[in-house]
């Protein structure tokens, strides 16, 4: 018997699945299927040229007439999403691909063959870094770099990894695993220790101050958000604390003058003056000003985690050479060069500048010893991790030190060994850092920046803001937790920037002034003890919004997902309006006006919605509404419509029904008044009592659970749960219960016949992170 390979090249096409995705395969493309041993069904592509150079464009077929959605850079820093149909819509600069393929009928309707996924992971090979892009040919193009023009090749064979299957998200995530087992230079994040801070909310000095952050507004900030009810328990001191210089001369006569601020360089390892030495109460002695700062912050605040910036090179200029004290990192000025696919996208000021003044590189063999002295000085002053920002810039200063990929690498190595040696927390957030160099170099770091930045006063970045930290989770959270930066509390935006901050999975922290808060938005987020109720995975776009443009077509909305313990979530947001434009080379408003639109949300949106109801699920859930507070008992298959203006939002949470008895049926919704409502449910479990018999199901029932209670004329039913938090806890029960009790002491509660909505008040605990014992009989 012959086995057709699920992916092959077959009369010059490229076949997946027996789907064409490309036509015209040219004859210098190699296809390698993935060895066995976990990597069956992929296959790497790979292409030879006659000489050997730093730089080669293979076409690799033509793509025609097949949705994509792909991420790609549209600055050295940061991707963003761009969806087409060919291969000319396919940006220069992208990282990753998703192509949907299925079948037709002859009258153009879908027929019932699945859908085929078919992603492609463009990679690194030795000194090589490949990305994908599109010509006016509409072929779909490898491009392979180096970043030295000492370092040249004449082919790659494992420089696109092709993986496909039914399921977007298995395909992704097997992918992603695949190409981990074949490099072995990465882990998946699932393998990686998430530091603690992401579960307690947080604050960063960053939009509050800028670079003007001083050790008094340190702790202006915490004593503001503390007072008003919502603590900080993870603390960012963004750039502005370290010892920086600046040697430039204003020539008038010089290209550059805007942006000359970012060729500043670091002349030492320790705070500036602006956090001072301070003397220490009990002994009169002079302490570290950012020791005092920390141990203010941790003793007088309750704050856990305090975490400092820091660029990856040192500061936005690198390391001032022969700086006093830092002479031993044999650090020499670097002029950068961006590859053509960047220079083909969005021009960047800080690149200006630097390409005129240069950056400070401290040696690559040297630069552990930089990270480890900077990193165990900031530990001894009770530091507990690092933002380490601006690091894709060690890309453009490969020349003379083996290419980009090999700086990169050794760059990454050194900075997770001195923070592996240094936090044991594992503490650090990644920040402008999407470029595969450093993705696929990363064994440990676990938390990544998603998107470009959260800017306050640009109406033209909110929107786009959204959906590009969904689309980038795709392909980011494979990696990492993908953070979804800083927001205002007060502003225009805030409550649409919360919602999706509350369901991404992704940590929780705001950049506030002083003084300049909206606590009623905060309480929706943070509990009193200062934690949040994160949802368990990245947050990532529902299937059925993979391939449509809901920042740009002016018709879609998008739809995000994600998981709690004992339900699921899809927050639905209108981000019409505004993105990336690929003429002006800038993310603008291209609609003044987006209109009000409609779409549909139904429980197998969450993708994984059959793993957290358990097995004997009938498919029936109750959907609780967060904006509208309306509770809805859905059948399986039905959908609800949901109508949204330009920066509205509505999040649905879809709670399985269990089927208790034939007569009793019941799920947890959360707290009522939080944006994850879902998140606040721990546990949830069924006694069954009959004839004095109790079975415990532990939130599945079983078929002979029901048969056992079918003789029995009225079995109770006693539920009990694990609940975290405070406020308004509402559940759904077919009937209404006769007690509920809250930590073994009887409870008021109240009951809708109509809607079937329990509510139940829970008071807010001493303990930091009570799981509050709810028992509820019906």
């Amino acid at each position: 018997m012959t086995i057709t390979p699920k992916i092959s090249i077959s009369n010059g096409n490229l076949v997946v699945h027996g789907k064409t995705i490309l036509k015209g395969v040219p004859d210098d493309i190699i296809l390698t299927p993935a060895s066995s041993g976990g990597l069956a069904g992929g296959s790497f592509v790979g292409a030879s040229a006659a000489d050997s150079k730093c730089l080669h464009v293979f076409p690799m077929g033509t793509l025609e007439g097949l949705r994509f959605m792909c991420c790609f850079r549209f600055k050295l820093w940061w991707m963003t999403q761009r969806m087409g149909k060919c291969g000319k819509d396919v940006p220069l600069e992208t990282q990753f691909m998703i192509v949907e393929s299925k079948d037709s009928t002859a009258d153009g309707e879908p027929d019932d063959a699945p859908t085929i996924y078919t992603v492609f992971l463009p990679l690194l090979e030795g000194q090589f870094r490949a990305v994908l892009q599109g010509n006016e040919k509409n072929e779909l193009e490898i491009c392979m770099e180096s970043g030295d023009t000492a370092v040249q090749t004449r082919q790659g064979l494992h420089l696109v990894y092709v993986h496909a299957g039914t399921n977007p998200y298995e395909v992704v995530n097997q992918a992603v695993k695949a190409v981990e087992k074949h490099m072995q230079t990465f882990r998946h994040r699932e393998k990686k220790r998430l530091p603690s801070f992401v579960d307690w909310f947080g604050w960063c000095t960053w939009d509050a101050f800028y670079t003007d952050v001083t050790a008094e507004g340190v702790e202006e900030g915490l004593k503001s958000l503390s007072k008003g009810g919502a603590p900080p328990r993870f603390l960012i001191i963004d750039d502005g604390w370290q010892q920086i210089g600046n040697e430039i001369i204003k020539d008038e006569n010089c290209v550059v003058q805007e942006g000359a601020q970012f060729a500043n360089r670091l002349t030492g390892i320790k705070e500036n003056a602006k956090f001072q030495n301070k003397k220490n109460s009990e002994d009169n002695d002079l302490v570290p000003g950012l020791k005092h700062v920390v141990d203010e912050a941790k003793q007088r605040h309750n704050v856990k985690n305090v975490y400092v910036w820091h660029a990856l090179a040192g500061y936005w200029g690198g390391v001032k050479p022969a700086a006093d004290g830092m002479e031993h990192y044999d650090t020499a000025l670097a002029y950068p060069v961006q590859s053509p696919g960047v220079l083909g996208n969005q021009p960047d000021v800080v690149m200006d500048s630097l390409s005129v003044h240069g950056l400070g590189l401290v040696h690559p063999k040297k630069v552990f010893n930089f990270y480890n002295e900077l990193h165990a000085y900031l530990a001894s002053c009770g530091v507990d991790g690092v933002k380490v920002d601006v690091q894709n810039i060690i890309e453009t200063l490969g020349s003379g030190h083996g290419g980009r990929v090999s700086l990169t690498r050794a760059y990454h190595q050194a900075l997770e060994a001195s923070i592996g040696r240094n936090f044991p927390d594992n503490g650090c957030i990644s920040c402008m850092c999407h470029n595969t160099d450093g993705i696929y170099s990363s064994k440990q770091t676990a938390v990544v920046r998603a998107s470009d930045d959260f800017y306050p006063r640009d109406p033209a970045s909110h929107t786009i803001h959204i959906s590009s930290v969904a689309y980038n989770s795709l392909f980011l959270g494979e990696f990492m937790q993908p953070d979804w930066d800083m927001f205002h509390s007060l502003h225009p935006a805030a409550d649409y920037h919360a919602a999706a901050r509350a369901i991404g999975g992704c940590p929780i922290y705001v950049s506030d002034k002083p003084g300049n808060h909206n606590f009623e938005l905060l309480r929706k987020l943070v509990l009193p003890d200062g934690s949040v109720l994160r949802a368990r995975l990245p947050g990532r776009p529902t299937r059925d919004c993979l391939f449509i443009d809901p920042a740009r077509d002016g018709t879609s909305l998008l739809k995000v997902w994600n998981v709690n313990k004992c339900s699921g979530v899809v927050g639905v947001f209108n981000c019409q309006g505004a993105g990336w434009c690929r003429v002006e080379k800038k993310t603008r408003i291209h609609d003044t006006t987006p209109g009000t639109l409609t779409g549909f949300v139904h429980a197998s949106d969450v993708d994984s919605i059959v793993e957290v109801a358990g097995p004997d699920w009938n498919g029936e859930v109750i959907v609780y509404m967060y904006q509208s507070g309306n509770v809805v008992r859905l059948p399986k298959g039905v959908s609800l419509p949901v109508t949204l203006k330009v920066l509205e939002y509505e999040l649905f949470h879809f709670c399985p029904l269990k089927e208790i008895t034939s007569s009793i049926s019941f799920t947890p919704i959360g707290l009522l008044d939080m944006y994850n409502s879902g998140g606040a449910v721990d546990q949830f479990d069924v006694q069954l009592s009959s004839n004095e018999r109790i079975v415990h199901s532990n939130g599945e029932v079983l078929t002979e659970q029901r048969n056992l209670l079918s003789n029995t004329e009225s079995p109770t039913v006693i539920i009990n749960l694990k609940v975290r938090g405070c406020g308004r806890f509402g559940a759904y029960s077919s009937q209404r219960p006769s007690i509920c009790t809250v930590d073994g002491a009887d409870t008021n509660f109240e009951y809708d016949s109509e809607t079937g909505l329990l509510t139940i008040t829970l008071p807010v605990s001493q303990e930091e992170l009570y799981r509050w014992p709810v028992q509820i009989q019906v």
